[in-house]
């Protein structure tokens, strides 16, 4: 399976809705989670490439304000929460993940 993809199931067990690079107009259904590729992380050893990792921004968006899926995105391995906002009677919670 495709990692991308790996990740869609992984976030699909947080919550029912998972959307990958939504269109502008697309109509959410909420609570949800929004994520889109935002670049990559290498290293490099002995002149060669060591370890790549893709770099996901992963959005939580809920009404309620004390959300448990924030709670659970921030709980998997490789992930930093960047910020929380609300916006549209919306919560917005923003995560940094490499995977």
């Amino acid at each position: 399976m495709a990692p991308r993809l790996e990740l869609q199931s992984l976030l699909e067990e947080q919550t029912e809705h998972v959307y990958f690079q939504p269109p502008p107009n697309f109509c959410m259904q909420y609570p949800c989670i929004v994520y889109a590729r935002n670049g990559s992380s290498s290293d490099y050893a002995d002149n060669g490439l060591y370890r790549h990792v893709r770099q996901y921004q992963v959005t939580v968006v809920d009404r309620n304000p004390d959300t448990e899926i924030a709670d659970k995105i921030e709980a998997l391995p490789f992930v930093n929460f960047e910020r929380s906002f609300a916006a549209d009677d919306l919560n917005h919670y923003v995560f940094t993940l490499f995977f």
